[in-house]
């Protein structure tokens, strides 16, 4: 596999649109980051990390759903930078998603972040995806 990047996010695509609770997604340590970022802006309902026996492991995430309409909480997930043409942004070109109702998620040198932390922590680096 070339981008596990977009397959993490192909997974979880995959999974809204079949209406499933759980998706499982092999284990990484950009993968685990880009996970608590969705669960602390509220994308995702909760996750759990798991260890296996060939030291990789499984990511478990519970999808957020309405409760009444059913409809969930993740509409889009657009993978910017990928291996063939990788995207990086300074802090004054730092993208906004649908005028800051989205979130970008970088990866800097200061960890995994929303392109809000990283214009706070005055840091540039590779967008990984658009989540709106």
């Amino acid at each position: 596999m070339t981008d596990p990047i977009s397959d993490y996010l192909t997974r979880v695509r995959n999974a809204i649109k079949a209406n499933h609770r759980i998706v499982e997604i092999p284990s990484s340590k950009l993968k685990k980051e880009i996970t608590r970022v969705l669960f602390d802006k509220g994308y995702i309902l909760n996750f759990k990390f798991e260890d296996v026996a060939n030291h990789q492991g499984v990511i478990k995430i519970a999808l957020k759903y309405h409760p009444v309409t059913k409809t969930p909480a993740i509409r889009t997930m657009k993978r910017i930078s990928r291996p063939g043409l990788r995207n990086y942004t300074g802090v004054d070109t730092m993208p906004r998603v649908i005028n800051g109702l989205g979130i970008a998620i970088l990866s800097t040198s200061k960890g995994v972040m929303t392109d809000k932390e990283a214009r706070l922590n005055n840091v540039g680096g590779e967008v990984l995806c658009y989540v709106y």
